[in-house]
């Protein structure tokens, strides 16, 4: 398959009066062509940094300190501020965590995506408008001319979603960087909105990068994942290898705390929290709550090891159990 969206070994600092966060630690993933990608880890584990590096939204007194982005084969570490604007909302989308402090209040939704489609698709006022009508008609939205009217504060929170998600999609990027787009909703909306993302993905040949907490939404219509905790990826599989046979102590301790309802379980939580990204672990940053703990893994950084095609783990326990 085609790589469309290439990161490697992204790390991220942020510099406060406590001293410097290490928010991201050479980070590496990739997105294919057409496919959806889960990045899934804890509140805090960098998840979100991620995909503001992604688009170059790292502000001071964040910095990207080193790695490498591409994107189709394009440095986006090296392209300018004005190459970035031409990029964002045309070829690489976003849909932001809370839909109602993303969209504009003063101004109606149809006009937001009109706007949109003015700037980055060229398109006259008659044709950004038809292209916005139908693309809320696309984001399942009933009656679409009477809700482009409307403001943010007239629509529901899974409607602000939907609105979202059409504005995102309204210029037929390549990639859709989705961040927690279920956050706040209810359950059967939620369900909703990640049928709505996975049918879209596909019906407009988008890739798609799916932030998220939860590893039963990855499960619903993820590919491939990366796991990720206190700003390392840790595990890298297909979906099905991952639920099937996760390697990694912190992915089994996630999948461990999800409740199940097919079969007796018993939910255990993850002991600890995540570490200090201001003094994380010198070795591993798991290695404070991991009860496969060995002396070498609090005194170096556990490399990334393939222990199966496609699957990556970086984990001395692992690697010594293969051995």
């Amino acid at each position: 398959m085609t790589t469309l969206l290439d990161v490697r070994e992204l790390t991220v600092h942020f510099e406060t009066d406590e001293g410097t966060v290490q928010a991201v630690d050479a980070a590496t993933l990739s997105v294919h062509a057409g496919e959806i990608v889960g990045l899934v880890g804890e509140s805090g584990s960098g998840k979100s940094v991620t995909a503001l590096a992604i688009l170059k939204l790292i502000r001071p007194p964040g910095r990207i300190v080193g790695g490498a982005i591409e994107f189709d084969g394009r440095d986006l570490l090296r392209a300018s501020e004005q190459e970035m604007r031409g990029i964002r909302g045309s070829q690489i989308s976003m849909v932001f965590q809370s839909p109602r402090t993303s969209l504009n209040p003063v101004i109606p939704v149809g006009r937001q995506i009109e706007r949109l489609l003015r700037l980055h698709a060229r398109l006259s006022a008659d044709g950004a408008r038809r292209r916005a009508l139908a693309m809320l008609g696309e984001a399942g939205i009933a009656e679409p001319e009477r809700r482009a009217a409307q403001y943010p504060h007239q629509l529901s929170g899974g409607m602000c979603q939907r609105v979202m998600i059409a504005m995102a999609l309204a210029t037929s990027p390549r990639l859709l960087i989705a961040d927690e787009p279920t956050t706040g909703l209810d359950v059967s909306i939620a369900a909703q909105i990640l049928d709505l993302l996975r049918d879209l993905g596909r019906r407009t040949g988008a890739a798609i990068l799916l932030i998220t907490h939860d590893l039963g939404v990855v499960a619903g219509i993820c590919d491939r994942v990366a796991v990720m905790h206190a700003g390392q990826i840790v595990e890298w599989a297909g979906v099905h290898r991952l639920f099937k046979r996760p390697a990694h102590p912190y992915t089994r301790g996630l999948l461990q705390s999800i409740p199940r309802l097919d079969r007796e379980f018993v939910m255990e939580p993850i002991a600890g929290a995540v570490p200090s990204l201001l003094d994380p672990p010198a070795g591993c940053r798991f290695a404070p709550r991991c009860a496969l703990v060995m002396d070498a893994c609090r005194a170096c950084r556990p490399p990334a090891v393939e222990i199966a095609p496609g699957h990556t783990v970086a984990c001395l326990a692992v690697e010594e159990a293969r051995t």
